[in-house]
């Protein structure tokens, strides 16, 4: 279900002047000597990580003391608060740490737990998407130009661009399907993290599979896509919530979402 109330524009404005502050932050410590931590599931983290959710958690609680608050590296705060700011301070931390510019900061605003603003800021190529669920999104390339966002018009996967981060973060009983997308999609490729997802919502990628996503690495894509006129849910087909099983497939029509589907689902 799309939330369709009218968002007001001083949210919306709140919304990227936090991107704009964070892209700040993390550029400040892109290619430096920071120290890299390896979290409980092994994954990095580094201090700008850390800054990044910091700044936006207070900020968030500053000005909308009421809200409640997700973030990848703090937890949550007022979870069940009817509104909720959920961050990824740089999605794609391993692209971060190796020099990589393909990584982002992700922001997502829900209201009654359905996401109506969604950001996707790559501070390192100076991009961004900001998508307002299910009413548009648009792009804002590296010159500061506003392009409205469609998505393509691909229904087939023999046709499809397909982007899926790494082989290695599905487990065995998933990687045989995606090796079959791989086989069967027109153009494969990996990497990527939140970057495909703005690049399928302005129509340069048809297809998006991941798997062991969290709610701060999904709720923000769903506006973008679906403000594009794209489909994002789970490999069963139901909308992405709290407590999916972090197994996403976002396309661009309901054609190349439903083969996408069928494939995911039979073998």
């Amino acid at each position: 279900m799309t939330n369709n109330r009218d968002i007001p524009d001083s949210t919306v404005e709140f919304a990227k002047s936090l991107v704009d502050q964070a892209r700040k932050v993390s550029l400040d410590g892109f290619r430096k000597n920071v120290e890299i931590i390896q979290k409980n599931d092994l994954s990095p983290v580094t201090e700008i990580d850390r800054n990044v959710e910091s700044y936006v958690r207070d900020m968030v609680a500053k000005t909308y003391p009421s809200h409640g608050f997700l973030g990848e590296e703090f937890g949550s705060l007022n979870l069940d608060a009817e509104e909720l700011w959920v961050v990824d301070p740089i999605d794609g931390t391993r692209s971060f740490i190796t020099g990589w510019p393909i990584w982002g900061t992700l922001l997502a605003k829900l209201h009654n737990g359905l996401p109506e603003i969604g950001l996707i800021d790559m501070p390192a190529i100076r991009e961004r998407w900001v998508g307002i669920c299910g009413k548009s999104c648009t792009f804002e390339d590296n010159t500061g130009t506003l392009h409205r966002c469609q998505v393509s018009d691909c229904e087939t996967l023999a046709q499809a661009r397909f982007y899926t981060t790494n082989i290695l973060y599905f487990g065995t009983g998933d990687r045989p399907k995606i090796e079959s997308l791989l086989q069967q999609t027109a153009v494969p490729r990996f990497g990527g993290d939140c970057y495909s997802y703005g690049l399928l919502a302005s129509g340069h990628v048809d297809l998006v599979v991941e798997a062991m996503l969290e709610p701060y690495d999904y709720f923000a894509l769903i506006p973008v896509v679906e403000g594009a006129g794209g489909i994002i849910t789970d490999w069963s087909g139901n909308r992405l919530q709290h407590g999916s099983d972090g197994r996403v497939v976002a396309a661009a029509t309901p054609q190349l979402h439903r083969a996408a589907l069928d494939l995911l689902q039979d073998i």
